[in-house]
């Protein structure tokens, strides 16, 4: 037995409705919803380590273990199988690889994702897709989602010819943004400030992708990297005999230049 087979074995076990789990056989698509989400990004997280053999391939399984209980559900429900999944997955890679699997020549990435978005629209055709920006989900976090739209429309030639002007473009929004800010008595409440803070993270965002960079990855590195310096701050005061709240902004600044020193 393989290794699928025995998850789909066990899987199927805790679903049956007279012997199974209590808690697994009544789950829904709502219910695993929060599931998948924290899965997903456990295993954003021990990808961050793959160094951590063990940790990589638990949080691999527990994703896995996502798809195969809604492969489960609907094989109960006589809907689809996990082999139609799989299958389904096996023909796209097929499909949108002509360049490996036909004669069509790609020879770098930037042809091959042009290539991907035509066979993309080609299937799509079928669909109630109009735009090329459908197919972007509604639930990304907004920063991956900014970086996926401007990506769909680049695709299609709806983007500057370098980062220079993405730079012009920033530093153009953070004037409007100063502009807005300066006009508005409570910016908390000012939906013409939070509109023109939103252009300039969605301008930054542009940046990043033409330096082809992940924003999210960027950004989640950067809110580590303070995480762990100003937790040094703490521990830097509290070796003082501190606390935080008695210090002055230049004394916090020295301890936050000495974590980075030791860093």
């Amino acid at each position: 037995m393989t290794g699928i087979e025995r998850l789909h074995s066990i899987m199927t076990r805790l679903r049956d409705p007279e012997t199974g789990c209590p808690w697994d056989k009544v789950q829904t698509l709502e219910t695993l919803k929060p599931c998948v989400l924290e899965e997903t990004y456990e295993l954003l997280s021990a990808m961050d380590r793959p160094e951590d053999k063990a940790n990589h391939i638990e949080e691999l399984g527990d994703v896995l273990l996502q798809v195969m209980f809604q492969c489960v559900m609907a094989e109960q429900e006589g809907r689809f199988s996990f082999d139609d999944v799989a299958n389904a997955i096996s023909d796209k890679l097929v499909r949108r690889h002509p360049h490996v699997f036909g004669d069509v020549v790609a020879n770098d990435p930037a042809t091959v994702l042009k290539n991907w978005e035509q066979i993309k629209q080609q299937e799509h055709k079928k669909e109630t897709r109009h735009s090329a920006l459908d197919g972007v989900p509604s639930t990304l976090p907004a920063l991956l989602k900014a970086q996926r739209t401007a990506e769909k429309a680049a695709r299609v030639g709806f983007d500057w010819k370098d980062s220079s002007g993405v730079l012009d473009k920033i530093e153009e929004e953070i004037g409007e943004l100063k502009e807005a800010v300066a006009q508005s008595s409570d910016t908390s409440l000012d939906e013409h400030v939070k509109e023109e803070l939103g252009d300039l993270l969605f301008a930054v965002t542009n940046y990043a992708r033409h330096l082809k960079c992940d924003a999210e990855s960027a950004l989640e590195g950067t809110t580590a990297k303070f995480a762990r310096r100003f937790r040094a701050v703490e521990a830097g005061a509290k070796a003082e005999g501190r606390n935080l709240k008695e210090m002055t902004l230049e004394e916090m600044d020295a301890l936050w230049e000495a974590a980075k020193v030791e860093e």
